[in-house]
């Protein structure tokens, strides 16, 4: 499936597919006679390697000449400053309660005009890696800040012949009704009073991140971190995946392939740090033929139950990846990270967060040897990762509305790859609906999806906690082992003690005692702040987020069987 681009001019105008008033103002900006097209790779490349403050490191960028860059290209690294994470107070979504459209297409119309002394880049890219679901994106950003472009380009599919080809022989999303996407960006943007525009809409600092996601439009101010441009275009794609029948995922897929011939897809859904891209990319030891479809962003046919992944590259971590890790032959670019020189006089890249936290590189395709883009298996089983201590290192959840509803209260802490607004505790133990912090519509929409997969399509649904057990922590090892005994049918599941809707796994080391009254107190007050969530869902803006009655009632009767 495709986006639509160019129009007949019968079909431009008022209350028409691809016009409205957010969009109109944003679009408009591409086509202004400060904008330089930048076409290929090599072009944001040069221009990122050039850009004040790169760093070109004497790291070759392993067989760039394979996705579009010259046989000499380096890793380049470029450090944003004071702020390496995302910010989420800054976000501002067209259609929740409170939000103000009217005062922040003003501040979008003066960031524009403001960008008019400034010459302004518009990169294109595919996001979706499969003629079933792919998606134009535009993004527009300044003399400057090269550097995110590049990295942009490189994160979701630049636009190579072979793509081009794919792409025109894909069909229309939603009957012709969804247009390209197209985002404004400007870093270097400050807040300057002028006539007409108020800030009072904007977060503290002022700063925006305001998608109008029905439009499949996006402005961003204010915000080096390339993690909000690459987090920013998911969400306008995963919005668009939600309106036609696709389950937006935030996690990691991959498929076995067994013994006997027979196929194992497993889905596992976590924040920045919960282990997603370990599990996903874990080999097993060689046990099995892995196909990998990717670590952070895909998207699940709720008919069919195939798998598409978004990006081709990885955007990962670089604390675990010391300089001279085997692993850093496929960095591309890097950000947030130091460099120094070696025993030749080259300049080496320095990892581990040393300069500050969450430092991040992007990966290449080649970086998982096994990858693919779509998954044509269905998927067997969805896993929520969970850093909760009252959680057994795994548990099997029994009927769709709890299957669902736990995702919904998928409790798991705070990560470095958040900035956080002042007075937040980052070890406080928070609800992040389906692991996904970027969703810009209703959340009863991803419910009733992973609802069906569970309900209509059988797939079974288990919680893993990769944290700690009641003070004891859950090593990977542990994890795996438990991923490989559910992979090869060989995991014996039993009722977990009075709970009728969930069943346990013993796994040494790690049972739980529910005969300790303090245990259970514990895990009963846990199981009450899930109710406690789903019913401040229903409350919060405006009832915005409001599920089914079912879905609380689920979360309550686990309370009730503890009591």
């Amino acid at each position: 499936m495709a986006t639509k681009a160019y129009y007949p001019i019968s079909e431009i105008g008022a209350g028409k597919t691809g016009f409205s008033k957010t969009r109109s103002i944003i679009e408009a900006a591409f086509y202004g006679n400060n904008v330089v097209k930048v076409e290929t790779l090599k072009e944001a490349y040069e221009l990122a390697k050039n850009s004040p403050g790169t760093i070109v490191t004497d790291m070759p960028v392993y067989r760039g000449e394979e996705f579009g860059l010259d046989r000499d290209a380096k890793v380049l690294l470029f450090n944003d400053g004071a702020i390496t994470g995302r910010y989420a107070a800054a976000r501002r979504i067209a259609g929740e309660p409170g939000v103000d459209c009217e005062a922040l297409d003003k501040v979008a119309m003066d960031a524009i005009y403001t960008s008019r002394w400034k010459t302004m880049y518009h990169a294109t890219v595919y996001a979706g890696l499969d003629p079933e679901f792919m998606v134009r994106v535009h993004l527009l950003i300044p003399e400057g800040e090269e550097n995110i472009m590049y990295s942009w380009m490189l994160n979701f599919q630049y636009m190579s012949d072979e793509y081009v080809k794919m792409y025109k022989e894909s069909k229309l999303i939603g009957d012709g009704k969804e247009p390209d996407i197209y985002i404004f960006s400007d870093p270097q943007w400050t807040p300057e009073e002028n006539p007409g525009v108020s800030f009072d809409c904007l977060s503290d600092p002022k700063t925006l991140c305001y998608f109008n996601t029905d439009q499949n439009c996006a402005c961003i101010l204010g915000m080096r971190y390339f993690g909000e441009h690459k987090k920013g275009t998911l969400t306008m794609v995963w919005a668009i995946a939600n309106r036609n029948g696709y389950a937006s995922c935030h996690g990691g897929q991959k498929e076995y392939l067994l013994a006997d011939g027979s196929k194992f897809v497993a889905s596992v859904y976590g924040l920045s740090g919960s282990g997603k891209s370990t599990l996903t990319h874990a080999k097993h030891g060689g046990k099995y033929e892995i196909k990998v479809l990717h670590d952070d962003a895909f998207i699940i046919n709720t008919d069919t139950c195939a798998s598409i992944a978004i990006e081709p590259t990885y955007f990962d971590k670089t604390s675990d990846y010391p300089t001279g890790c085997p692993d850093n032959q496929y960095l591309l670019t890097a950000q947030n990270c130091s460099a120094t020189l070696d025993e030749d006089g080259k300049v080496q890249l320095v990892t581990e967060d040393i300069r500050n936290g969450n430092g991040r590189a992007i990966k290449s395709k080649l970086w998982s040897p096994n990858r693919v883009d779509k998954i044509e298996a269905p998927v067997n089983a969805i896993f929520w990762i969970m850093k909760d201590p009252t959680i057994p290192p795994v548990v099997k959840l029994k009927g769709a509305a709890l299957a669902s509803v736990m995702g919904a209260t998928l409790a798991t802490k705070r990560s470095s790859a958040e900035r956080l607004a002042p007075g937040v505790d980052p070890n406080k133990l928070v609800v992040v609906p389906y692991a996904n912090p970027f969703r810009t519509y209703p959340l009863v929409n991803d419910y009733e999806k992973f609802k069906k997969l569970v309900e209509e399509k059988q797939v079974d649904c288990y919680i893993i906690n990769t944290g700690d057990f009641m003070g004891k922590k859950v090593k990977p090892a542990d994890t795996l082992g438990i991923l490989e005994a559910i992979v090869e049918k060989k995991a014996e599941f039993k009722q977990w003690g009075p709970f009728s809707d969930i069943e346990i796994m013993d796994w040494e080391g790690f049972v739980p005692d529910l005969e300790d009254a303090s245990y259970r107190e514990q895990l009963k007050a846990r199981m009450q702040d899930r109710v406690n969530e789903v019913e401040r869902f229903a409350e919060a803006k405006g009832g915005y987020d409001k599920l089914p009655q079912e879905a609380v009632e689920a979360l309550k009767k686990l309370v009730e069987e503890l009591a």
